[in-house]
């Protein structure tokens, strides 16, 4: 792939990744065939801080849980209201760490489908 596509898109998306992970990511986008990069490059990512947000408003239902794609920990924290609050607070730390890592997940997933 081109290498000005893959610096582009480290540039505008390395704040949905974990940070160390950039290297990885820049070096499997430059690796990739033009047409598996453009593909990768169009996908949607979880935004950490909209995740954030919606920790803090209705993270004690489990939406933000389902949001980033947890769907059995969401269903987890919906029955229990959040942990009985404890899960919800917990989880307004970790919640932008968690999306990071699902995209990353995500973009391994896609990559090697591909």
């Amino acid at each position: 792939m081109d290498k000005n596509k893959v610096d582009q898109f480290v540039l505008i998306n390395n704040k949905y990744f974990p940070q160390e992970s950039l290297f990885e990511i820049r070096n499997a986008l430059a690796e990739s065939e033009e047409s598996k990069g453009d593909f990768i490059i169009q996908q949607q990512w979880k935004n950490p801080v909209l995740a954030l947000i919606i920790s803090f408003f209705v993270g004690g239902f489990g939406i933000d849980r389902f949001y980033i794609g947890d769907i059995l920990l969401g269903i987890l924290k919906l029955i229990t209201i959040g942990g009985f609050g404890l899960w919800w607070l917990i989880d307004l730390f970790l919640i932008m760490s968690a999306t990071r890592s699902n995209n990353l997940k995500k973009f391994r997933s896609i990559k090697y489908m591909l």
